[in-house]
């Protein structure tokens, strides 16, 4: 047995002396991708071993909102009951743009094509899900709701080039954090089919054959080292690496300004790692979702955002995630969103929100925040007298959010970094196909490695296209094509 692992590092296999476990398939990490590659796998008949590092299931799925985002086939049964319809090409459409300009046309349609059976797919292992719409802006619904609108769907430039529909499908539970019901009907089933679930395992690094291909795994069990051989393949779903600073300082230095983690702790990167040491190419490496969250209340929405030159830089209507990464890349950190006392309100997550300045008038406004003088007030001169006209040339925010701010006084909430707490996480990961596949930088198969969930770089990969739902969509979906192909090598 080694002495020292390192992810990046695998093992050879003659140096193996001793198999302590042996399966058919090995699974790194419990969460939405590993869980239902366990399924899928299982109802293939391969066996399966599940290697977690913590000491219970669901991972960062389940601190998540629950939301999957699905669409197409005409709309999921949620979407036509609720009056709309969503064609397979519209819903492939926003994906695509969604997805930015390395938008992986092959999974997308993969996706597009498979979204509305896959919902289906999540309803029939045990996922509950009560079939009401939810309207209105949220970051997650806070009734036990299912379906609301979960990106920018309706906002410009996607709202040009596919028809909107709401896609975001929360699992049922009252209030926030539906993920947790989500993970819990998912973990579950996979142990029900006959996983074999090891807790407290930490993956130390993969084993490879003297061709290159994934024989084996090096894994820590309640501090002991083993090594487990597997016949058919081993699946990295071991999540990002938003809680590895070294990581993030080398390939995705902007999330650093986020100082909030969405993760349960154990995104450290370490699958990522696993296969770049077994020659994967790890693609898009510097994005990441960020967010500041400004609503609900969604009459925030009607404000406007504007920097230290007065100016505005965004329609605000767009999902709050788009929204945060320009507000920034803003020069030195510095926005505001304006408000009347028509709209005023305080963000629901963020009370304590910090108010720069009160006026009676904009020009005190911008005197109070220091602003070059008549640049903010020509800003809000000049959005009052096309808002009023219902229209907005320069941004193309949508006229249902269009009002002039006009009602004294006035105020500006501060979206300057440090008074805001950024939330981010990862989108950067190992290339694969749809199967789930690990590539290397020609584009070739490594024989015997999958990934998927945040291991893998999958559907969302640009941050600025990013909607709720898109990550717990792509993790549970790829993770069944990972367990699937895995189980039939």
């Amino acid at each position: 047995m080694q002495k020292s692992f390192s992810p990046a590092r695998p093992c050879r296999e003659e140096d193996v002396t001793y198999w302590d476990i042996e399966t058919d398939v090995a699974i790194v990490g419990f969460g939405a991708a590993g869980s239902c590659a366990a399924i899928e796998a299982r109802q293939a008949g391969a066996e399966v071993a599940v290697f977690e590092v913590a000491a219970a299931a669901g991972g960062s799925a389940a601190l998540s909102g629950g939301e999957v985002y699905v669409g197409g086939s005409g709309g999921t049964s949620v979407q036509r009951a609720a009056g709309f319809e969503d064609s397979t090409e519209d819903f492939y459409k926003y994906l695509m743009m969604s997805g930015g300009p390395g938008a992986d046309a092959a999974r997308v349609r993969a996706y597009a094509d498979n979204a509305e059976a896959h919902f289906r797919w999540l309803q029939e292992q045990g996922v509950p899900y009560k079939g009401t719409f939810l309207p209105g802006k949220w970051l997650e619904p806070h009734t036990d709701d299912t379906l609301v609108w979960s990106g920018s769907e309706q906002a410009w430039p996607f709202s040009g080039e596919a028809k909107p529909a709401p896609r975001g499908h929360t699992a049922q539970q009252e209030g926030w954090s539906a993920g947790r019901i989500l993970m819990e009907k998912l973990c579950g089933r996979a142990e029900a089919l006959g996983a074999s679930i090891h807790y407290n395992a930490r993956a130390l690094a993969l084993v490879l054959a003297r061709d290159g291909s994934v024989v084996g795994l090096a894994v820590r069990i309640d501090g002991t080292p083993r090594y487990v051989r597997v016949r058919r393949g081993v699946i990295l779903a071991s999540g990002g690496f938003i809680a590895n600073r070294e990581m993030l300082s080398r390939y995705a230095p902007g999330a650093l300004a986020c100082e909030t983690q969405v993760s349960a702790g154990n995104d450290d990167g370490s699958g990522i790692r696993m296969g770049i040491g077994a020659g994967a190419a790890a693609i898009h490496m510097d994005q990441f979702f960020a967010t500041l969250p400004y609503f609900p209340p969604d009459s925030l929405v009607k404000g406007i955002f504007v920097n230290e030159r007065g100016e505005r830089f965004i329609n605000e209507d767009a999902y709050h995630g788009r929204i945060a990464h320009y507000v920034l890349r803003q020069p030195n950190g510095k926005a505001w969103l304006l408000v009347d006392d028509e709209i005023f309100g305080r963000p629901m997550i963020h009370r304590d929100m910090t108010i720069a300045a009160v006026g009676e008038t904009w020009g005190e406004v911008e005197a109070e925040l220091g602003l070059v003088a008549g640049t903010l007030e020509h800003t809000v001169e000049t959005f009052n007298r096309e808002a009023a006209e219902g229209r907005d040339p320069g941004f193309h925010k949508a006229a249902a959010w269009l009002r002039p701010l006009t009602k004294a006084p006035f105020a500006a909430l501060s979206y300057c970094r440090g008074d805001v707490p950024g939330h981010a996480f990862t989108l950067g990961g190992l290339a694969t196909d749809t199967d789930g596949t690990v590539l290397d930088a020609d584009g070739n198969a490594i024989r015997g490695l999958y990934a998927a969930g945040r291991c893998a770089c999958g559907l969302p990969r640009w941050g600025e296209g990013y909607s709720s739902g898109m990550s717990l969509g792509d993790s549970t979906f790829f993770g069944r094509q990972a367990g699937r192909h895995a189980a039939g090598r």
